[in-house]
């Protein structure tokens, strides 16, 4: 009987060991892969300044006071696409990214601009709003002049042109609302903590990010050519702050994709600022849809759970719940309801579009209508 009872205690350890070395093993080969991208490099300083203050410096410091906090972390894995005054290809970077098989990608900036501008904001990739998301795309994607063989490698692809960037979003479309989040915890930790002035998620067809196949988000951590804001990025406190904040960014992004448990919907901050006065023709095979949030957490499409609003629907991809207010293939008439869902309190609620029952780019739909819009006059 002892002889039985020692050897069902030796197994009971020798299972806890193996199951202990299992685990180890699987969470060593499931680390969360995360590639830091300091913007510029070497013989391109980043945006100009009167104060002094260089860019490609700033971004780097930042980048690297990440990583470090996040290598303490056993499950996170952090990749650099540079960690010296190096100049690196906008084409490379993604290329590390990619090869790394990365759960994460994210591209440290500082933005400029003539006047006292101020205040941080997050990009995923996207089309131009605006003028203004234009200009601070067109002015980052500019380095690749300066890259060797740059017409073989962006296949003649000019920054200068509003239209040449509406392809770029293709290939992130599935990644978008997971970078929506990531940049939404980003902007949060900035004004909440930090009380910095929030500029808001914003989508920008940036080539970095267009490089990469996974969630992917560019930070412009503020303006240096604001007199007091650049003196404050060019401070190690202000470097530390921002960079502890994206940190956390990153860590609550990984626990709510660890855990599914968010009690919290995440809403998309993606300003959308198209011309719909454009937009007059039907499209009875698109179906447009007022995306007000999305999360880990499955709710009940009722009125009472969404501020009183009626005609919820909602669909899962991957671990991620999406819900959508209203349906009809009149552009107008979803714009309506899109602002009904603002006055609701989705303030950062915004338009998609599908054909056939899967999500299209709400670009291509619109470009779709446009042409029906041409063909009528």
């Amino acid at each position: 009987m002892k002889t039985h009872k020692v050897i069902l205690f030796v197994s009971f350890i020798f299972v806890i060991i193996f199951s202990s070395f299992i685990n180890s093993s699987e969470n060593k080969s499931h680390q969360f892969v995360v590639v830091l991208d300091a913007g510029h490099g070497g013989k391109d300083p980043g945006r100009p300044t009167k104060n002094g203050y260089i860019e490609k410096d700033i971004a780097l410091k930042i980048v690297l006071d990440i990583g470090e906090e996040l290598e303490k972390n056993p499950n996170i894995k952090v990749i650099y696409t540079r960690k010296a005054d190096v100049f690196v290809d906008l084409f490379e970077r993604g290329k590390i990214a990619n090869r790394a098989k990365a759960d994460l990608f994210v591209s440290i900036h500082c933005n400029a601009h003539h006047t006292q501008a101020e205040g941080a904001e997050t990009y995923v990739l996207g089309i131009h709003r605006n003028k203004t998301n234009f200009d601070v795309a067109k002015a980052e994607n500019e380095v690749i002049y300066l890259e060797e063989d740059y017409e073989k490698k962006y296949a003649g692809f000019n920054p200068n042109s509003p239209e040449a960037v509406i392809g770029l979003t293709l290939a992130q479309e599935e990644y978008l609302d997971q970078s929506i989040q990531l940049a939404s915890l980003i902007q949060n930790e900035f004004t909440n903590k930090l009380k910095r002035k929030d500029r808001g998620v914003k989508q920008a067809g940036f080539i970095v990010l267009h490089q990469t196949v996974m969630p992917s988000v560019l930070v412009e951590t503020g303006f240096i050519t604001n007199s007091s804001e650049g003196a404050y990025l060019n401070s190690r406190k202000g470097q530390n702050q921002i960079s502890n904040s994206i940190t956390e960014a990153i860590i609550n992004y990984k626990k709510n994709l660890d855990q599914n448990v968010s009690n919290e919907l995440f809403v998309e901050e993606v300003a959308q600022e198209t011309e719909s006065e454009t937009i007059n023709a039907l499209d009875t095979n698109v179906i447009y849809k007022v995306q007000i949030a999305a999360g880990s957490r499955k709710i009940d499409p009722k009125p009472y759970n969404f501020n009183h609003l009626d005609d919820i629907s909602f669909e899962k991809e991957n671990n991620l719940y999406k819900y959508y207010y209203g349906a009809s293939n009149d552009y107008k008439k979803i714009l309506e309801l899109e602002d009904i869902a603002k006055l609701k309190g989705y303030k950062s609620s915004f338009i998609v579009a599908f054909k056939d029952g899967k999500r299209i780019p709400i670009s291509e739909a619109l470009k779709k209508q446009l042409k029906k819009t041409k063909k009528k006059a």
